[in-house]
């Protein structure tokens, strides 16, 4: 992906390099609690006390390195990217102007509306500030532990999340959730499926409108996002964790449903073609 020597969004609210800390992890809303699912079942670790009153502590090292200066830039670069590509398709495809978010960078632990976050949780969006949060480190993790590898695959996670914000400025994501919380545990996860499939879907028509709008990528990007979106599929996370998917527990739907999704969008370019809400078949 081409990316030095870019734009950078100014919409980034840098908390790194503060110290160390706690964070109050409760009741986190939305879309940061199943990330802690996820990753919980990947690592094999119980992540279920984070989703009570709990408190994280990071006892590590928050020091700002070069290494995490460089992944900063490459999201301040990936964020603009999404702000021009956005405002250009809902000026032609939904007739009003597109508000971007803002995008928090933090390192060990921090506070959203939503509940706290730490490394652990992943990157995750908080519809009650219209904040992306993310921790560079997942970038890492990424790599060594998800084997989700290369530039493109980092810039698919940052266009997903911006991608809830996306669903947010179009009123689906409030709506979504409004359901959610009427209904069975299986049908919300259900829900929760088609809300992960159509973010990945329009991260597909932002990597096509980004490369025709900016040509950034080169050769191989797309089979970098397509199998990251492989890795972090609920089947695939669940069969890592030396456990037998469970369909009915899924919340961001399988690895193939995921990679679908995401060609989908990328073929298209279309937001119409990205309603996973009206399909039978996902």
């Amino acid at each position: 992906m081409k990316w030095q020597g870019r734009r950078q969004s100014r919409n980034i609210e840098d908390r790194r390099g503060r110290g160390g800390g706690t964070a109050r992890v409760g009741g986190i809303g939305g879309l940061g609690v199943l990330v802690i699912v996820l990753v919980g079942w990947f690592f094999g670790i119980d992540l279920t006390p984070l989703l009570t009153d709990t408190t994280v502590t990071s006892s590590g090292s928050t020091q700002v390195t070069a290494a995490d200066e460089e992944r900063a830039e490459f999201v301040a670069v990936t964020l603009a990217d999404t702000e021009e590509v956005w405002a250009e398709i809902f000026r032609e495809q939904v007739g009003q102007p597109y508000d971007p978010a803002k995008l928090v960078l933090f390192k060990g632990v921090t506070q959203s509306p939503c509940g706290g976050a730490s490394g652990a949780t992943g990157p995750f969006y908080c519809p009650a500030d219209e904040k992306a949060y993310l921790d560079t480190d997942f970038f890492v993790t990424m790599e060594r532990r998800l084997g989700a590898r290369g530039d493109f695959a980092a810039a698919y996670v940052v266009a997903h999340e911006i991608a809830h914000h996306v669903q947010d400025e179009l009123g689906i994501l409030s709506e979504a959730n409004a359901i959610r919380q009427r209904v069975s545990e299986r049908e919300s996860n259900q829900i929760s499926v088609r809300i992960e499939l159509q973010a990945d879907c329009f991260s597909g028509i932002w990597a096509r409108r980004a490369d025709e709008k900016f040509g950034s990528l080169e050769r191989g990007d797309v089979e970098e996002a397509i199998n990251a979106a492989k890795q972090i599929g609920d089947d695939t996370l669940q069969r890592n964790a030396g456990r037998v998917p469970s369909p009915h527990t899924f919340t961001h739907g399988t690895s193939e449903q995921r990679m679908r999704w995401f060609a989908r969008g990328f073929e298209s370019g279309d937001i119409r073609d990205c309603d996973t809400f009206s399909v039978d078949r996902l």
